[in-house]
C-alpha cells in the first residue's frame, strides 16, 4: 500500500506523533492505520507527542570550549527535578558534545547521536521520563581565547546559567572573571555599537517624555537626555559597566589593564523568555496523579 501524505497526516492527527515517526510507522505495517497507531504506542512515540504541548521551562544550559570555539546549549524539561536526573544530565552532556561540530540549532537537532538523531533521542527520553523536553537554543562563540563559566552548576559544564566570553589575547583567568560578571549582571550587549537599536530608541523615548515633564527649555532637555543615555549605556553594555570584581573600573578598563580586548560574549539562562504556567499545589498534584 502506498504511504501517501494524507495517510501520514491522518496518523499524525490521531496520535500527535512527528511526521517522520508517522511515516516510519505506516511503512513498518504496510499502511495499516490501526497497526501504525499500535506501533507508535509500542515505541512510546505517541505518548511522547502528547506531552509536547506542555511548558518546558526548567532544564540545563551546557557549555563547552574546544580551542578557540565555545558552544552553549539550552535543553529544557518541565521540572527542576528532572534537570537533576543523572540520565537527563548525561543526555545534555552528549548533546553539547555533538553541538561542537553543528553550526546551527537545526543542524544540531538533525545531527546523529548514537544510532538516532538528537531530536529522536529527545523524543525517546520524553517517553522514558514522562516530561516534555526540547533543545531550545544554541550559541557559538569564537576567538583567540574563549572562556566558559557555569553558575549554579548541577554537573560539570552544565547549570542554570551558562556564559562564554571571547578575548583578543590569552588571559583565561581574567576571562573567567568577566564571565562571572556577565552571569551576575546580564548585560544587554557588548558595547554601544552593537546594542539593539529598538532598545535604544525605546529608552530614549521614555527619557525624553520624562525630561519634558520637567518643563525645562528644549536645549536643557537635550542635554538631560544625553546625560541620561550615557548612564543607560553604562548600565546595559558590558564594557561600560562597573566591574563586579573591581567596581572602581569599568569592564572595558579592566580588560585594557589585562592587555586584552573583549570581543564577544554569550549568556544563556534556563527558561529565559518562557512564560511559565502558574498552578496551585493541589492542581499540580492532581496533574501528576493523572500522568
Amino acid at each position: 500500500m502506498a504511504i501517501t501524505a494524507a495517510l501520514v497526516k491522518e496518523l499524525r492527527d490521531r496520535t500527535g506523533a512527528g511526521m517522520m515517526d508517522a511515516k516510519k510507522a505506516l511503512t513498518e505495517v504496510a499502511g495499516d492505520m490501526e497497526a501504525a497507531i499500535d506501533w507508535l504506542r509500542t515505541k512510546g512515540l505517541a505518548k511522547a507527542a502528547k506531552k509536547s504541548g506542555r511548558t518546558a521551562a526548567e532544564g540545563l544550559v551546557a557549555v563547552a570550549v574546544d580551542g578557540g570555539k565555545g558552544i552553549a546549549v539550552e535543553v529544557n524539561s518541565e521540572t527542576d527535578f528532572v534537570a537533576k536526573n543523572a540520565d537527563f544530565q548525561e543526555m545534555v552532556a552528549a548533546i553539547a558534545k555533538v553541538a561542537q561540530t553543528a553550526g546551527t540549532l537545526d543542524a544540531l537537532k538533525a545531527a546523529p547521536l548514537g544510532d538516532k538523531t538528537v531530536e529522536e533521542t529527545i523524543t525517546d527520553k520524553i517517553a522514558t521520563i514522562g516530561e516534555n523536553m526540547s533543545v531550545r537554543r544554541m550559541a557559538v562563540l569564537e576567538g583567540p581565547c574563549v572562556v566558559s563559566y557555569v553558575h549554579n552548576a548541577a554537573a560539570p559544564g552544565m547549570g542554570k546559567i551558562g556564559v562564554l566570553v571571547a578575548l583578543s589575547g590569552d588571559a583565561p583567568e581574567f576571562g573567567k572573571q568577566v564571565a562571572m560578571h556577565v552571569a551576575a549582571i546580564n548585560p544587554a550587549s557588548l558595547s554601544e555599537d552593537d546594542i539593539d537599536p529598538a532598545l535604544v530608541e525605546r529608552e530614549k523615548s521614555i527619557l525624553t517624555e520624562q525630561a519634558r515633564e520637567s518643563g525645562k527649555p528644549d536645549a536643557v532637555i537635550e542635554k538631560m537626555i544625553v546625560g541620561r543615555m550615557k548612564k543607560f549605556f553604562s548600565e546595559v553594555t558590558l564594557v561600560n559597566q562597573s566591574f563586579v570584581i573591581n567596581p572602581d573600573l569599568t569592564v572595558g578598563a579592566a580588560a585594557k589593564e589585562a592587555g586584552v580586548e573583549i570581543t564577544g560574549f554569550v549568556r544563556l539562562e534556563v527558561g529565559e523568555g518562557i512564560e511559565k504556567e502558574e498552578e496551585d499545589f493541589a492542581a499540580e498534584v492532581a496533574k501528576a496523579a493523572q500522568g
